[in-house]
């Protein structure tokens, strides 16, 4: 299994040629992606072709927000559901300049040397997103490419999408989220320096920094923090203090029963289920007597 980085010129490692290639964003690898990569998989070696950034930064700039998955967490995910190989095209003006003929023609059938393509009911390819699936099977036919067209993946009565993982999370409702992506959401970052407020009385934290993926809506949740290669019962908060007046956004996480200094090392956070919002209390006794009743809530989601 393997990675490569390309500009749509490019020709990728040895080995990437002659696969079963699907191509899209594929950002949070939910329930649709994973239909499409099992489907690649029936037709061949699977390999995934995604965009960075996504094309919508390039032809909108200032557009730019947090995806849900980072490109190496993206592949990770892929890489476990069996994709062979994962292509990551650099997003740029000439490669979206390219009509769907071209596109398919320098980029499918040269550059990844397709024996097969996947793709999913709304694909669309090209300048002006002018391809279809319609002219995808056309131009499989003629170069003798399998082709193969994969149904919406619907979940509640509506398609599984990016957007709906992305409007669960931010929601709070990471129950939701977990369900549309068949695994709970986790996000990663690095343990910075925070007030210490925590250790002052009795519920240390580890304030999480660097996170470029969404953020779950503001509150407490029941989460499982991996650091060191271990896993940690966890409560976070995600969001304000307002107790102590603060209004700064933060991301803090007591691990249940841990001792020792986390700064400088790499978290993370997986979310399981979502306690209560977050709210002011009217003094530390009274929060504290709220956190105990957090961490109980919390080790029950968690068992």
């Amino acid at each position: 299994m393997a990675i490569a980085f390309l500009d749509w010129h490019e020709y990728p490692p040895p080995g990437f040629a002659g696969g079963a290639v699907t191509i899209g964003n594929f950002d949070g690898v939910h329930r649709g992606h994973r239909a499409l990569v099992a489907a690649a998989r029936e037709l061949g070696r699977a390999v995934v072709v995604t965009f960075d950034p996504p094309p919508h930064q390039v032809l909108h700039p200032g557009s730019e927000r947090p995806p849900l998955t980072t490109i190496p967490q993206r592949a990770e995910l892929l890489h476990a559901l069996g994709a062979e190989h994962v292509v990551v095209l650099r997003t740029s003006p000439a490669l979206l300049a390219l009509s769907p003929e071209a596109f398919f023609e320098d980029v499918i059938a040269r550059q990844l040397g397709a024996n097969a393509v996947i793709e999913g009911y709304d694909f669309r390819f090209g300048r002006a997103r002018a391809g279809t699936n319609d002219t995808l099977r056309t131009l499989c036919q003629i170069a003798g490419l399998a082709f193969a067209e994969v149904p919406e993946f619907a979940l509640g009565g509506e398609p599984v999408s990016s957007s709906r993982v992305r409007a669960a999370l931010v929601s709070g409702d990471v129950a939701r989220a977990a369900e549309l992506l068949a695994r709970n959401y986790a996000i990663s970052g690095t343990v910075i320096e925070g007030e210490r407020r925590g250790r002052t009385i009795g519920f240390p934290t580890a304030n999480l920094g660097n996170v470029h993926t969404v953020l779950p809506g503001n509150g407490v949740y029941a989460v499982r923090a991996m650091v060191d290669g271990r896993v940690w019962l966890a409560a976070a908060n995600v969001g304000p203090n307002p107790t102590f007046g603060e209004s700064a956004q933060k991301i803090e996480v007591h691990l249940i029963d841990f001792s020792g200094d986390l700064y400088g090392k790499e978290l993370a956070v997986e979310f399981v289920a979502k306690l209560r919002e977050t709210r002011p209390f009217g003094g530390v006794s009274e929060l504290v007597e709220q956190l105990k009743q957090d961490i109980e809530r919390a080790k029950a989601s968690l068992v």
